[in-house]
Parts: structure tokens; sequence; C-alpha cells
């Protein structure tokens, strides 16, 4: 993914602690089976590590069973129908390598396979960490959105086709520009500009970050399926997502 978080969750992204247990040695236990004195203590300290483990056991359950995410569907860019039954929210970054895997392949058969026939609809919100230029784009892609919502899918498309190496501070104000003239997007091509010059979707998409923090999102791309977070695998890998979906239709 483009980048990870240190305070990630779960959710694909962020790698569990495993505990090493040590073997410990009966050897030191007299004939008479008289324990020394280091003896209460081992057992106090296997004690606490079989505790530890099973709150981390609870914790972990409570986390996956958890109540699905209400999203406020209806700010968000869409694509597909309001009542489709199986809701994909993604949170991407214009800049993130995966992000563009994930626009270019899986999303292409999603549409084809589900969201054409009214079952699935997918949601963007940003999660801007890649670097500054991010959240220009994110907020290019926000402007587009608030002028003409039909518009935002195809520019989103245009994004990803056009970008750049993530290292590289590609997503100024006038590249954004000219991808949005390139699409032949029906926008006004200077209120996209003026839009950025003045930051006016700054805060929009500091709130979108903020809740994606919240929510521990890893990193991008990030999917959640009627409010419940997906694993890398299964949002990666076209197969498997399907087998969710499915699952999630029957």
């Amino acid at each position: 993914m483009g980048t990870v978080l240190g305070n990630a969750s779960k959710k694909t992204i962020a790698g569990k602690k495993n505990v090493s247990r040590n073997n410990v040695s009966r050897n030191n236990v007299s004939r008479k089976s008289v324990p020394k004195k280091g003896g209460s203590n081992k057992a106090l300290v296997w004690l606490t590590l079989a505790f530890v483990i099973i709150i981390a056991v609870i914790v972990l359950g409570i986390r996956n069973q958890s109540a699905p995410v209400d999203f406020e569907y209806e700010s968000m860019p869409m694509l597909g129908s309001a009542d489709a039954p199986v809701k994909i929210v993604e949170f991407g970054d214009f800049k993130c390598p995966t992000c563009q895997y994930f626009a270019a392949s899986i999303k292409t058969e999603l549409v084809k396979d589900y969201v054409d026939s009214g079952k699935v609809a997918i949601y963007f919100a940003n999660f801007t960490i890649i670097s500054p230029d991010s959240s220009t784009a994110a907020e290019a892609g926000l402007s587009v959105f608030h002028q003409n919502k039909e518009a935002f899918w195809p520019y989103y498309d245009a994004l990803y086709a056009n970008q750049k190496d993530e290292k590289e501070a590609w997503a100024t104000p006038e590249y954004l520009v000219q991808v949005a003239k390139d699409a032949k997007l029906d926008i006004d091509y200077d209120k996209l500009k003026s839009d950025l010059d003045a930051g006016v979707y700054r805060d929009d998409v500091k709130k979108e970050y903020d809740l994606a923090r919240r929510l521990n999102v890893g990193g991008t791309p990030t999917l959640f399926l009627n409010g419940k977070e997906l694993n890398v695998s299964d949002s990666l890998d076209y197969a498997k997502l399907k087998n969710v979906i499915d699952d999630a239709l029957k």
C-alpha cells in the first residue's frame, strides 16, 4: 500500500505482535520437591502472561464484533445506485500507486459485475498520507465533485491514469486543472483553479483524513463493505473480494 501508519489497527494493514514463550526448566526443584524461592515468582510471571493473553483475545474479539460504521453516504462521491444493497467505501490517495492499481483493475471489474446491475455502489473518501500535494489532488477532486457530481468519477480515473511517481510533487494546481481539461470534464476550469488557490476544500479534506484516523485506517486503499472494514487480501484480490460481496448479497 502507498503508506502504512504507525497507529494502524487491524484493519490489513497493521501487524500483530507475537508473544514468545520460554521453556521453564524444572531442574532446580529439589529431590523432596520443595520449591526454591524463585518458584513462586515464575508462577506469577506465567499467570500474568496468561492474563495478558486472555485480555488481548477479548479485546480483539470486541473489535471484530464492533458495530458497522455509519457513513454519511449522501455527502460522498458515489458510483452506482444509492439503493444498492452493498455499499463499498474506498479510502484512497490519488498519489498512491496501489490505489492506482485498484482503480484500474479492481474497480473496473466491480463496475462490470456489480455496479452496473445495481447490486453495489462505490463511494470515495480521501485519506491523504503520501505527501502534501496528496491534499491538493484531494481538493481538486472535491472541487470537481461539488461542481458536477457526474464528473467526479471520470476525474478520479483521469488522475490515476496520469499519476506520476509518488516521490515527486506533481499534483500542482496547474497540472490538476490540465488533467481535468484533457478529460474534457463538464466543469468550470477557472473555478477549479481558483478553488485550489484559495484552499476552498482544504478543511473538508482534513475532515476526511480525521475520519480515517478515528477508524484506525492503516493505509490506502482501504475498503469498508456495508460499514465493515475489509482486510487487504480481500480488497486487492478480486476473486476474494467477489466472494465477500456475494456473501453480503445472500
